[in-house]
């Protein structure tokens, strides 16, 4: 078998035959645990039937371990400095497939259909840069991929708000948003000491398993996150507050606001940590005739 990239003395080396630095605006942080790589490939339940989608390979780290245990992987990386490195270092492998393009502005369907033709189970597995996490997620899954999932690395505080439970500090629009389409659990912390250069944040490993259908039925999908999302602007408010302020015409429409609220069985004094995801979905199609 080959050596890992991802020890601290092979990812040194391939860094200093290509004299690469790392970008601060891209979010670069390669790992140099080989054990954590597997550990992290092994909680997306791959086999030699699998496809994998990777987000910023990097140097292949992670690329490689994705590659022994999956029929293909195809790795999206924007930074063309790594296509000749990656080039290399995976040279070893015949099933992957490298597109520089940056995910956010990829169309990712397409690309699943030509590349994932003989591949009926695909998980997206990476170490997401940490300035883009969010909207990387929120594409995956509103794009409606046929993908089983996603196992991801990133920032430690940033999971602990999508795995969160109403109730608590860090339950909010994301989480609401995320578990919306996902189950979604942590399932590792990974020390920052594990990366080359070091991050200032703890990081952890995320796994959300797609529902066959939404955790919640709702009228209209995007009234719904627009309604989670003015019941969060200002924690500290109530939800009457919040939404009066944030929803169009929410001040006109404050008897109306009164209304659905006390149709849907929630006190307007209670804030918006305190809804379940079922009654954010009662709450928003109650109100959805007053604002269309």
């Amino acid at each position: 078998m080959d050596k890992d990239i991802a020890t601290p003395i092979r990812t040194r080396a391939i860094l200093e035959k290509y004299g690469f630095s790392f970008k601060k605006s891209l979010g670069q942080n390669f790992l140099i645990d080989p054990n954590i790589l597997k550990k992290i490939v092994s909680f997306a339940e791959l086999d030699k039937n699998s496809g994998a989608i990777e987000i910023g390979p990097g140097i292949g780290a992670l690329t490689e371990q994705l590659a022994r245990t999956s029929k293909k992987v195809v790795a999206f990386e924007i930074d063309q400095r790594l296509l000749p490195i990656l080039n290399d270092t995976l040279s070893p492998y015949s099933n992957i497939k490298i597109i520089h393009h940056d995910v956010l502005k990829a169309d990712v369907k397409t690309v699943m259909q030509e590349e994932f033709a003989e591949v009926s189970d695909v998980m997206v597995v990476a170490n997401l840069p940490y300035y883009v996490t969010t909207p990387i997620i929120m594409k995956l899954l509103e794009d409606q991929l046929p993908i089983r999932g996603i196992v991801c690395m990133l920032q430690k505080e940033v999971a602990d708000r999508i795995s969160a439970r109403p109730g608590t500090k860090d339950y909010g629009s994301l989480s609401i948003a995320i578990q919306y389409y996902t189950e979604a659990e942590t399932v590792m912390i990974v020390p920052k000491t594990v990366f080359m250069p070091q991050p200032n944040v703890d990081s952890a490993v995320i796994r959300l398993t797609k529902r066959n259908r939404p955790a919640v039925a709702v009228i209209d999908e995007r009234f719904f996150f627009q309604v989670t999302k003015a019941s969060f602007a200002q924690r500290r408010k109530t939800l009457l507050n919040n939404l009066t302020s944030q929803l169009p015409e929410g001040k006109q429409k404050k008897e109306d606001i009164l209304r659905a609220l006390q149709v849907s069985e929630i006190d307007p004094t209670r804030r918006g940590e305190t809804l379940s995801l079922q009654e954010f979905a009662t709450l928003s199609d109650e109100l959805y005739p007053y604002f269309h």
